[in-house]
């Protein structure tokens, strides 16, 4: 327990350097961008005096129109970070970053806790019956299942689901992410855990036909990996003396599989936490053909209107909330197998 304890310090202390880290990149690559943002917002003609009213809100000039050397930039910006300011938005009210990232955040949680379920689920049952069908057609087909779905590309995906079940078919609505006037009370962002705890059931079910073609898109694209991934580990833990001394035994094969899947956990576990935080920043493709209201359409629409200060809050927040997963999953990973240690 002392050695856990230790490694849980460790493990936590390192994501300090490495959040440092993805800051001064997401800084240094924001300011050798080509171009001059507060131009690209203003445009070319607009008067002096607004593009330096501009820089100045921009922290790169001071009241006297006087450049801020770059190292009083990047310390602004960080003592702002660890205050939680990310900065004000140059469009459309000039509201908080923050603000604006929260609220677009629940509907991306949303969209990947769905997404992920739906491809565990596909990948765990995929990969065990795999590996229990071992060298037979069955086993064949779903390895060639793992390789093709992995390399489907989403919007040619969710566009043949939006031709089929919302087009011909007219069942599941192809965007948005609830009808108009249906949204339930606000409470935690998240639709449908919102409409059952106000008990709204027209809003949960309008939300979750909204989420199953974009769920699905999503989840058998990356179900394959997790196919491929608990298939060899089951073959692995099949082969071994205590799944022949179980089969021995008589027990069925339901209960070996399952005492299997146990024992083969632990990289697929990782896998899991890894993949959970790409889904957070790789959904952009997803909401964007789904028109889902996620945080990665705010950053599409941020880039396309040149809100410098959004997409650098952004690209920050969904670093940071990648650290946080990569730390949570070493944690669980390190609870789960004593092996693992400093």
């Amino acid at each position: 327990m002392v050695s856990l304890k230790i490694y849980v310090a460790t493990r936590a202390l390192l994501t300090i350097p490495t959040i440092i880290i993805l800051l001064t990149i997401v800084f240094i690559v924001m300011r050798i961008l080509p171009g001059d943002p507060v131009t690209a917002i203003v445009g070319m003609k607009a008067p002096p005096e607004q593009i330096q009213e501009l820089k100045r809100e921009l922290g790169l000039i001071d009241d006297l129109g006087n450049p801020i050397p770059l190292y009083i930039q990047y310390f602004n910006y960080f003592s702002g970070i660890i205050k939680g300011d990310f900065g004000k938005s140059l469009i459309w009210g000039k509201r908080p970053v923050i603000v604006e990232i929260l609220e677009h955040f629940p509907a991306t949680i949303e969209l990947s806790i769905m997404g992920f379920i739906v491809s565990l689920l596909i990948g765990l049952i995929s990969g065990v019956y795999s590996a229990h069908k071992y060298s037979s057609w069955i086993d064949s087909t779903i390895r060639v299942y793992g390789i093709i779905s992995y390399a489907l590309f989403i919007p040619w995906i969710g566009m043949l689901f939006q031709m089929l079940f919302g087009v011909q078919l007219k069942i599941l609505p192809v965007a948005g992410r609830i009808d108009p006037g249906m949204e339930p009370q606000q409470i935690t962002g998240l639709f449908l855990l919102d409409s059952i705890i106000t008990s709204n059931m027209p809003s949960f079910i309008s939300s979750l036909k909204h989420l199953i073609l974009p769920s699905i898109t999503l989840g058998i694209v990356l179900s394959g990996i997790f196919t491929r991934l608990t298939r060899g580990a089951m073959l692995e833990v099949l082969s071994q003396d205590f799944i022949t001394a179980a089969k021995a035994r008589g027990l069925p094969n339901r209960k070996i599989l399952l005492h299997a899947l146990k024992n083969a956990f632990i990289p697929i576990l990782t896998m899991m936490g890894l993949q959970f935080a790409l889904l957070l920043t790789g959904a952009i493709l997803t909401e964007t053909t789904f028109s889902w209201p996620g945080i990665g359409t705010f950053l599409m629409e941020r880039i396309n209107y040149r809100d410098y200060t959004t997409v650098q809050g952004t690209v920050v927040f969904f670093a940071i909330i990648i650290s946080l997963v990569s730390l949570i999953v070493d944690l669980i990973y390190a609870y789960i197998d004593p092996r693992i240690r400093y």
